[in-house]
């Protein structure tokens, strides 16, 4: 089994070019599966082994998305091993996924949006820490990245007169990202008041990288300071980036590729609108309202 797994995993990395954080999943998946099977080999592994692996995860008390992440992993894992001739019938082939809870993403208005970020403020110009916050804050909001992308940038991602980040998304894929002018002040201030040397874009007190820990830390902190209502957390930025664009116009596609998502499904979550866009339309639209 581990012989297979290993396959596996390289497939993910070298063919597939799977993001590290996804690569460890399906590893950690697997290493659970494996247990579960306590040496029995894979090609005796049935309808009847897996359905008693579903029920052993249920049992568990595991989220629905994170079982349908356990077997979504067992259908790539069987499907890899069919194609390589490993195994000759798909033993998950019968077993249907739980069904998924569809939950609207929260987001901020945009209002509470501009208190979040304008409560990060610089104490003087020599505030290195304070300067860095509200560049990483603008920046978030400006550009909707994920955390781990923005984390990721370095300085030389950051085209400063045209406006564009250069940003490193799952999968290894690469897009580009406009920036606003108020990120890009906020960056430059930053910057040029930053004492040490690094091709990072953001660091943390020890001068490396800033961890994604980190900027969750940062948004935090700030959260609290605005006194933003409860349910709002570092993704929610990317939640509002995209809401705040489709209520101003913006068409679905064209969010799509903002957020770097490769299927348009799931970007269309977002087309959720808020109470006051909804009202404010019919109020224009409607002959008796």
């Amino acid at each position: 089994m581990q012989r297979y797994i290993e396959k596996f995993i390289r497939y993910l990395e070298v063919e597939k070019n799977y993001s590290v954080h996804t690569v460890l999943n399906y590893k950690l998946d697997l290493e659970d599966f494996s247990k579960f099977l306590a040496g029995t080999e894979l090609g005796k592994v049935d309808y009847l082994t897996l359905r008693k692996y579903l029920a052993l995860l249920k049992e568990k008390q595991l989220g629905t998305r994170t079982v349908g992440r356990r077997l979504s992993c067992l259908r790539s894992f069987f499907k890899f091993l069919i194609r390589e001739g490993l195994l000759k019938s798909n033993p998950i082939l019968m077993l249907s996924s739980p069904k998924l809870q569809k939950h609207l993403p929260s987001f901020m208005t945009e209002q509470e949006a501009a208190k979040l970020i304008e409560s990060a403020f610089a104490k003087d110009e020599k505030d290195e820490r304070g300067l860095r916050d509200r560049a990483i804050l603008e920046t978030f909001y400006s550009t909707g990245v994920r955390i781990s992308e923005l984390a990721g940038l370095n300085i030389e991602d950051v085209d400063f007169i045209g406006g564009i980040a250069k940003v490193m998304g799952k999968g290894k894929k690469e897009r580009m990202a406009p920036i606003g002018d108020a990120a890009i002040a906020a960056i430059r201030k930053y910057l040029e008041k930053r004492k040490r040397e690094s091709t990072a874009l953001f660091l943390n007190k020890s001068g490396k990288r800033i961890s994604v820990s980190g900027i969750r830390n940062i948004v935090g902190k700030y959260i609290l300071r605005a006194g933003i209502k409860q349910g709002v957390s570092a993704h929610t930025f990317r939640h509002s980036f995209a809401t705040h664009l489709l209520n101003r116009g913006a068409d679905l596609r064209t969010v799509q590729e903002l957020l770097g998502h490769a299927n348009l499904s799931t970007t269309q979550i977002y087309t959720h609108l808020t109470t006051e866009k909804l009202k404010s339309v019919y109020d224009k639209a409607h002959p008796r309202a």
